[in-house]
């Protein structure tokens, strides 16, 4: 195993294609964290490289540097990866992505509202660098919707409402098994109470399309 590498502030901003002048000026608009300090001298290490070249990524895709300030902030301030998942068993697989990938997922989409409402639902969580979504169904259906011209505040906005009315439906399930099964298992019965409510919004959607016709 290696230890990690730190690097001084000339290495640093040479490996990151950057000014020295650059790297004190996105150290003082709190871009990247504070370096570790031995007596006078500013020791930084992977996690700082990592950061500096996702700004340089977000600022290729056009973004300012205000908004990567705000995203930033609203990333260091957003719940650690093992609060969003804990350590309650799950069907849905997490993905990690990097900022930028997140931002091509997105294109012009990721705000920090966007950002911040996305981590109050719990469906993002930060390791380090990286973000992770809790479901690549979610993250998947949520790109298709954007890209299908429906803003990502929209998108995000309907997923609470969601869950408002999932979690009444998973409280109700639970507490029929709960009662009236002979193994009252919720992990072993839960694919019934999925395959319900796939069949019911399948036909509630039909319902829908026959009142447009």
């Amino acid at each position: 195993m290696t230890d990690k590498r730190e690097y001084r502030m000339e290495e640093l901003a040479r490996l990151a294609g950057i000014t020295v002048r650059t790297l004190r000026f996105y150290r003082e608009r709190k871009l990247i964290p504070p370096p570790r300090r031995e007596g006078r001298i500013a020791w930084y290490d992977d996690h700082h490289l990592a950061r500096l070249r996702t700004i340089a990524a977000l600022l290729e895709r056009g973004h300012t540097l205000t908004g990567i300030a705000e995203l930033a902030e609203a990333l260091d301030h957003g719940r650690d990866v093992a609060d969003v998942l804990g350590v309650t068993p799950t069907e849905e697989e997490p993905v990690r992505l990097t900022p930028e990938e997140l931002a091509a997922r997105f294109e012009g989409e990721v705000t920090a509202e966007n950002l911040a409402a996305a981590l109050d639902l719990g469906y993002l969580g930060t390791d380090g660098d990286e973000i992770v979504h809790i479901s690549r169904r979610l993250l998947d259906v949520s790109s298709e919707l954007v890209r299908e011209g429906i803003p990502l505040a929209e998108v995000l906005a309907a997923g609470a409402r969601v869950r408002e009315h999932v979690d009444d439906l998973a409280e109700m399930f639970a507490d029929l098994v709960l009662r009236h099964a002979a193994e009252p298992d919720l992990h072993r019965l839960r694919p019934l109470a999925r395959s319900v409510v796939e069949a019911e919004l399948s036909l509630a959607l039909d319902r829908r399309l026959r009142k447009r016709d």
